[in-house]
């Protein structure tokens, strides 16, 4: 498992700074061609257009492998995709219209064995979460995109995890 930025603070509480820490589960979800899924939100600033893997906040009392569960589940629809274990860890301060937080994500790695699979019947939960659009994208694309895909070094992540 690789760890990026990490530091003190513990999940639910605030960090040395008083910033309210906000545990995530994210997924790194790949289709049988090694494609990722990726949703993307369309930010004002500072954090603006980025594309991000599925996943979300905590719910209170919920581990991150069950949230990140769940959140892909609310995401895409699907309930079957199983979990193969936590690949990385990163937390980041981020901006919510309401607050500045420090958000502690831990990442999962699961597959599905459905090439490009399709999302449908999640339109309303989409539209109520910010998720614009979404795609699955193959590493080259990952590597010559301009677009902002977060984090910025998933794809060397994924090149990781697949060796």
């Amino acid at each position: 498992m690789t760890t990026a930025n990490s530091g003190p603070g513990v999940p639910g509480g605030t960090d040395e700074r008083g910033l309210r820490i906000r545990p995530a589960g994210r997924v790194i979800l790949l289709d049988p061609d090694d494609r990722v899924l990726l949703m993307r939100y369309d930010d004002g600033p500072p954090n603006g257009v980025h594309w991000c893997t599925p996943g979300g906040g905590l719910d209170p009392g919920e581990d991150y492998a069950a949230g990140a569960q769940r959140e892909l589940a609310e995401e895409t629809g699907w309930d079957d995709i199983t979990l193969l274990g936590e690949v990385y860890r990163r937390e980041h301060t981020m901006e919510y219209a309401d607050a500045i937080v420090r958000q502690v994500e831990r990442f999962y790695l699961a597959r599905t064995d459905q090439p490009e699979r399709s999302i449908t019947g999640v339109e309303a939960m989409h539209a109520a979460d910010g998720i614009a659009a979404w795609r699955w994208w193959t590493l080259a694309e990952l590597d010559s995109t301009a677009e902002a895909i977060w984090p910025a070094e998933l794809p060397g992540l994924i090149r990781q995890t697949l060796s």
